[in-house]
């Protein structure tokens, strides 16, 4: 998502963290509402904890929402507009996070006009950016290309985390301040990620990492796919070890500890080809999406559409020179024709005297057609 496809993207200038926080609870509406609600509760409390350092308020540790706004309420700070909103939010979130019921749309959305008076009173009273906030908008209904709700709880957190980074570094940083409004291009991420790609974890090896994307979270490492650490990945996969991404141990060091035969360099290997795996299969995800409803047949990073002229093309040696111990072998097996083909093109490797060479072969003469 990009800052034009989200509606709080205004906030960005105050603070990336405030801004990404509400978008994101803008892509929960309609996908979980009671996610939503829940973390709602944390974009209004910070815009809270904004207003009572503006305010040069002293609070205690471990001060609630309800606190906050008891307080605020207190030092006649709220109208009663924005007192009602915010308590709307906090016990619809407090619902949300114990009540086991179905929490339906019409909740989220009561929730997010809800937020959007709380923003726009914090904006319009508490920083002095020359802009006026937008009108309101409701939020857009769910897109074919979805965030997978642990992927949703995973964002949300992060960006959760971040925010109470920043205001801590606020607080510790300066003793008094004009208005509040911060940016904080440092710990922000730079844009929200598409659904999938989300960071679910790292793999590290002597102090480098590799990010895995959602997507990939339990993704099949076929051993094919890796040139150097095919062998390697097959001596593991039989001792029931790295057959899927989620089976790898966070550092992989002395993975090949598991097998014998082995050593440190096969670590580094594979770690090397597993951040060349998770490249080619990001390629690969952004030509699925940009080109939905379409076949491909992939070959490492590269692929080719396949469309019903090339599906019906007959696989002889006629038609594909220069490989004729893979035709015959892809004959013997009952394939035909370049439509029954596998969709990944590394595994007719397996054929006897075949190897990457002549799978190569296939690819570039498929791609010529």
């Amino acid at each position: 998502m990009n800052s034009s496809e989200y509606f709080y993207n205004f906030l960005e200038p105050i603070s990336k963290e405030l801004a990404f926080l509400a978008g994101e609870l803008e892509n929960t509406i309609f996908s979980s509402p009671r996610t939503m609600l829940t973390h709602s509760r944390v974009l209004v409390e910070s815009i809270l904890q904004h207003v009572m350092e503006f305010e040069k308020m002293k609070e205690e540790p471990r001060i609630t929402l309800k606190e906050r706004l008891t307080i605020l309420e207190q030092e006649g700070i709220l109208t009663t507009e924005i007192r009602d909103a915010l308590h709307l939010v906090r016990q619809l979130g407090n619902q949300a996070s114990h009540d086991k019921r179905k929490f339906r749309f019409s909740e989220a959305l009561l929730s997010w006009e809800a937020i959007y008076k709380i923003v726009k009173w914090f904006v319009e009273v508490y920083t002095s950016l020359s802009f006026e906030v937008p009108e309101y908008r409701d939020p857009t209904t769910q897109k074919e290309e979805r965030y997978d709700i642990t992927e949703l709880e995973l964002r949300l957190k992060s960006l959760e985390n971040l925010l109470i980074a920043s205001m801590k570094k606020e607080t510790s940083g300066k003793k008094a301040q004009d208005e509040v409004a911060v940016t904080t291009t440092t710990t922000a991420p730079a844009t929200i990620a598409e659904p999938g790609y989300t960071t679910i974890r790292t793999i590290e090896y002597q102090r480098t990492t590799l990010e895995v994307p959602y997507f990939l979270r339990d993704a099949f490492l076929l051993p094919q796919r890796f040139d150097k650490s095919e062998t390697f990945l097959i001596r593991l996969g039989a001792e029931q070890q790295a057959r899927i991404m989620s089976e790898l141990p966070s550092n992989l060091e002395d993975l090949h500890k598991h097998v014998k035969r082995f050593n440190e360099n096969n670590d580094k290997q594979l770690f090397d080809e597993l951040k060349i795996f998770i490249e080619e299969e990001q390629i690969r995800r952004k030509v699925a999406i940009e080109r939905p409803g379409e076949l491909f047949l992939f070959y490492k990073a590269n692929y080719i559409i396949l469309t019903d002229a090339l599906k019906n093309i007959p696989l002889t040696k006629e038609e594909f020179t220069g490989i004729p111990s893979l035709i015959k072998q892809l004959n013997e097996d009952g394939i035909y024709t370049v439509g029954q083909l596998p969709k990944e093109l590394v595994i007719l490797g397996k054929y006897k005297n075949v190897g990457v060479v002549n799978v190569g072969r296939l690819f570039d003469q498929l791609k010529g057609r």
